[in-house]
This record gives C-alpha cells, sequence and structure tokens, in this order.
C-alpha cells in the first residue's frame, strides 16, 4: 500500500495495483480500476516513486543485483 493525503491532509492508504491512472490537472487525480477518483496533494512523481518502492520492497521490479 502507498499512504497519499487529501487536500484537507487527511492521509489514507492506496493499493497501487488498484491504480488505473493518475493525472495532474492541477491537483494529482488518482483513478482506481473500479472507477473510485481521489485528489491528493502528492504530484504525480512523487506516486511514481512511492509505487517504485512499494514494488521493490515486494521483489516485483527493479532488485535484479
Amino acid at each position: 500500500m502507498i499512504k497519499v493525503t487529501r487536500l484537507n491532509g487527511r492521509e489514507f492508504f492506496i493499493n497501487p495495483h488498484q491504480i488505473e491512472s493518475f493525472e495532474s490537472t492541477p491537483d494529482t487525480v488518482i483513478t482506481l480500476t473500479n472507477g473510485s477518483k481521489y485528489v491528493v496533494k502528492e504530484d504525480v512523481k512523487t506516486i511514481i516513486s512511492m509505487i517504485i518502492e512499494y514494488r521493490q520492497k515486494l521483489g516485483m521490479w527493479g532488485n535484479e543485483d
């Protein structure tokens, strides 16, 4: 799970395997595969970094050494 922050400052967790897309509009909007949308404070680059870190911890990619 990755931790993200709503615009009101409240933190919550999202399963990155359920993310269908995310975009800057200029706020970051995360769309899940079930159609749910969340507006969060984190920018797109930060979310990408969190997903990579999460998947590396699971051994899914990026740990070939």
